[in-house]
């Protein structure tokens, strides 16, 4: 392969600059005029916009400036010391390099150019986590798209510099359909597959120490980016297919369970949209219990914040009918801010599941210990039990205990497994 650039090791020792494409258009034009030829390379950090949706601008403006400095750091070992990477300005989300080769280095305008986009494509696959930490865990696809511009004397200079970057442009938006295609073929491959596997966390009496029943947790495929339930449904939602793995997974956990041990309960995950699944209700609901040797009493739905409950009412009709044939309610993530009150008071679940962000050092958070003390009048009037999500020491454990939380779940007290037949 051709390497991306061939000015010897001089770049190494000259960092680029990060600079404005408008401030640093006449040199572009000055530099082009002169070797005959220009090269592009842009990466659009258009894929950050969920960031600044989800979480404002200053986190936006924070990844974009990441992005940045890791394609200078990844850029700057592979090009001249005369080749400067460059934005459009406020309000773009183009990160561009321009190179400059002699019109007569004809490998490196066919090749060269083409293995640096790739190489700055791989690195951000390998290393793109790091700029969406920790509001994800999965990196966004950045297309990186590039251009070619042969000098053409009898028009003027900026003009052709202008259409080299909007050529590049093109490129990139092209480069992100191919690959949000085939990022949708390898998604839609997985859920046909069921390429999921399901682990099961006991829940534990507090007072006993007893199992009494296990939370059902999905993973992706072992070792890749979607192993973690998060950006297992992120990609879902990103590619409109999570009603789809919602059932995969619903009914992926139902079959590792089995021939459940009596008296030990399933904690279903379930998203709100699950109670309008036909193959969730009627005789297709009793058939996959009877031939899994289990009962509506051994379940619980829990359901997750990841959807709204939009309608109250609609969606208390549908608990009536699952609560009507046996079914437990759950109600998880209590004490964020998804899972408000109005949830609580609205659908009175049988079992309220504490966050792990209440139970974290809750034996030396006096707040967090009121907070869980109050919430217990709440819970015995619905007829609820309190359930604590992340129990990982013992003095966690010790302070649950002091302050009556019935059951408890967390790597203190047994971590998520394959479900063994007792």
């Amino acid at each position: 392969m051709t390497e991306p650039a061939g000015r010897g090791g001089s770049a190494a020792s000259t960092p680029l600059v990060l600079r404005s494409h408008t401030e640093e258009f006449p040199r572009i034009g000055q530099r082009f005029q002169r070797e005959g030829a220009l090269g592009v390379v842009l990466l659009d950090a258009a894929f950050l916009h969920p960031l600044e949706r989800l979480y404002g601008v200053e986190v936006y403006r924070r990844a974009r400036g990441e992005l940045a400095a890791l394609a200078v750091e990844v850029i700057t070992p592979l090009v001249g010391p005369d080749d400067f990477v460059a934005t459009r300005g406020v309000g773009s989300d183009d990160i561009g390099l321009f190179v400059f080769r002699p019109r007569r280095d004809d490998v490196f305008y066919r090749e060269g150019l083409p293995a640096l986009a790739r190489s700055l494509g791989e690195a951000l696959e390998r290393q793109g986590s790091r700029i969406v930490y920790p509001y994800s865990r999965e990196a966004p696809f950045f297309p990186v798209g590039t251009a070619v511009a042969l000098y053409n004397p009898t028009l003027r200079v900026l003009r052709q510099v202008r259409a080299a970057l909007e050529a590049s442009r093109e490129d990139a938006a092209l480069a992100a359909q191919v690959g949000l295609r085939e990022r949708r073929k390898r998604f839609l491959d997985l859920v046909l597959a069921e390429d999921v596997s399901v682990l099961y966390e006991p829940i534990l009496d507090l007072a006993s120490r007893e199992i009494v029943g296990y939370e059902a947790l999905v993973r992706g495929p072992w070792g890749g980016p979607l192993q973690a339930p998060l950006a297992l449904f992120q990609r879902a939602e990103e590619m409109d297919l999570v009603f789809e793995l919602d059932c995969l997974c619903r009914r992926k956990a139902l079959q590792g369970a089995r021939g459940l041990a009596a008296g030990r309960k399933l904690f279903l995950n379930c998203l709100p949209t699950a109670i309008h699944d036909p193959a969730f209700r009627g005789d297709a609901l009793q058939h996959l219990l009877d031939d899994l040797h289990l009962v509506p009493t051994d379940v619980v739905l829990e359901i997750s914040e990841r959807e709204s409950i939009e309608n109250f009412e609609i969606f208390r009709e549908a608990r009536d009918y699952y609560r009507n044939l046996g079914f437990k309610i759950a109600l998880d993530d209590t004490g964020v801010a998804n899972a408000g009150f109005e949830a609580v008071l609205e659908l009175a679940p049988d079992y309220l599941k504490l966050d792990r962000s209440l139970v974290r050092s809750v034996d030396s958070d006096p707040p967090r210990q009121e907070l869980l003390r109050g919430l217990q009048p709440l819970s015995g009037s619905l007829g609820a039990r309190l359930v604590a999500e992340g129990v990982e020491t013992s003095e966690e454990l010790a302070m649950l205990q002091r302050l009556g939380i019935p059951y408890g779940q967390g790597f203190l007290l047994g971590r998520p497994a394959p479900l063994r037949k007792v």
